[in-house]
C-alpha cells in the first residue's frame, strides 16, 4: 500500500514538471511583470483599460505573442517596433486616441483580426495591403477620408467595418469595388458630401 501511494505521488510530480515546461497558450497575462518571467512562452497579453498613453517597450520582447489587447487606453501612436511581433494573429487597438498607423504594421502578416474602432485615424498606410491573412478589419467611428487602393490586396478579408464614418456615394462605390468579392462591408448611409 505504501509503495502504491509513493508511486502515485511520483507520477503526479512528473506530470507537474512536464506541464511547467509546456507553454500555456491559453493563459492570458494581464500584467507585464508575470509575463516577463518567461517571455518566450507568452502567447496572449491583455493590457486593456490600463490608462496607457504609450505601448510599454517590454511588449516587443514577446516575439511568440499571438493575441495582444491594448484597447480602452489613451494610446496616441504605435511605434515602429510593432513589427517585432510577427506572430500576432489578433491585435485590438480600439478605443484609443490613435491618428494613424505606422508603415511597419505591414510586417504583421499573420494577423487575422485588427481592431481599430473608436480612434481618430484619418488615413491608412498603403502597407495595410500586406496583411494578406487579415479576415476582420474594424474601423468604425474613425476620421477616415478614404481607404487606400491597397485594401484590394486583402484577399482573405471577410468583414470590413466602416460604420460611423462619413463617406460620399462615390467613395462608398469605390470601396465596394476595391474590397474582395464576398466580404461584408458595413457602412453608414452616405453623407452626400463632396471632398
Amino acid at each position: 500500500m505504501f509503495l502504491a501511494i509513493f508511486l502515485h505521488v511520483g507520477k503526479v510530480s512528473a506530470q507537474q514538471n512536464v506541464a511547467v515546461n509546456v507553454p500555456d497558450t491559453n493563459r492570458i497575462y494581464r500584467n507585464l511583470q508575470d509575463a516577463l518571467l518567461n517571455p518566450d512562452k507568452v502567447h496572449q497579453i491583455d493590457l486593456s483599460r490600463k490608462r496607457l498613453d504609450t505601448i510599454p517597450e517590454e511588449i516587443f520582447q514577446f516575439t511568440n505573442l499571438k493575441v495582444l489587447n491594448l484597447s480602452r487606453n489613451k494610446l496616441t501612436f504605435i511605434p515602429a517596433e510593432i513589427s517585432a511581433l510577427k506572430n500576432l494573429v489578433s491585435l485590438d487597438l480600439s478605443n484609443n486616441d490613435l491618428t494613424k498607423l505606422p508603415d511597419e504594421i505591414g510586417a504583421l502578416t499573420k494577423l487575422t483580426y485588427l481592431g481599430l474602432n473608436r480612434n481618430l485615424i484619418d488615413t491608412l498606410p498603403p502597407a495595410i495591403g500586406k496583411l494578406v491573412n487579415l479576415e476582420v478589419l474594424e474601423l468604425w467611428d474613425n476620421e477616415l477620408n478614404d481607404v487606400p487602393d491597397e485594401i484590394s490586396e486583402l484577399k482573405n478579408l471577410k468583414v470590413l467595418e466602416l460604420r460611423g464614418i462619413l463617406f460620399s456615394d462615390e467613395q462608398q462605390s469605390r470601396i465596394d469595388e476595391l474590397v474582395v468579392p464576398g466580404a461584408k462591408i458595413h457602412m453608414s448611409p452616405s453623407c452626400n458630401c463632396k471632398y
